[in-house]
């Protein structure tokens, strides 16, 4: 009988190991047996947000390729939209001066839901983001002519 209960020890640690060592490839949590220690998950917090640099002496044309990629790439639907037709209709007559005051704005904020906020007057525009091209959005969300705006414009 002793024998017995040894073997089926041997066998419990066996699969106890092989369910720890299972769940250790695959990142899963799990509460070791046999053991009062567990298995913990490294720290997972947000990566961190790159700072924005102001790229200097880049050609306009390529600037303006840029704003439209990053006009239309924003994680967040209600901004792809707005943002990328925004660029579709803006983007080709701005000085370098309007290309710069967009850039910064679709650039420094730290959360798109800010932009977005701000665009439609549902919170009040920092004054470092209060600008010409600022007012142009506003302008555009309010889309007085009422086109459909469902789907983000072509690029061709």
């Amino acid at each position: 009988m002793a024998s017995n209960m040894s073997a089926v020890m041997k066998i419990v640690r066996h699969s106890s190991s092989l369910f720890e060592r299972s769940q250790s490839l695959w990142g899963v949590s799990a509460v070791r047996l046999l053991s009062n220690s567990a298995n913990t998950p490294p720290e997972t917090g947000e990566p961190p947000i790159p700072i924005y640099q102001e790229k200097r002496h880049e050609p306009v044309q390529l600037k303006r390729s840029r704003l439209v990629y990053q006009s239309r790439k924003r994680g967040m639907l209600e901004n792809g939209l707005l943002l990328s037709t925004f660029a579709a209709k803006y983007l080709s007559t701005m000085s370098d001066s309007h290309l710069q005051q967009y850039d910064r704005l679709i650039n420094l904020p730290s959360n798109d839901w800010d932009i977005f906020y701000w665009a439609t007057g549902v919170k009040p525009t920092p004054p470092e983001f209060e600008t010409e091209v600022m007012g142009m959005l506003k302008e555009h969300v309010k889309n007085k002519d009422r086109e459909a705006r469902l789907t983000q414009p072509a690029l061709w």
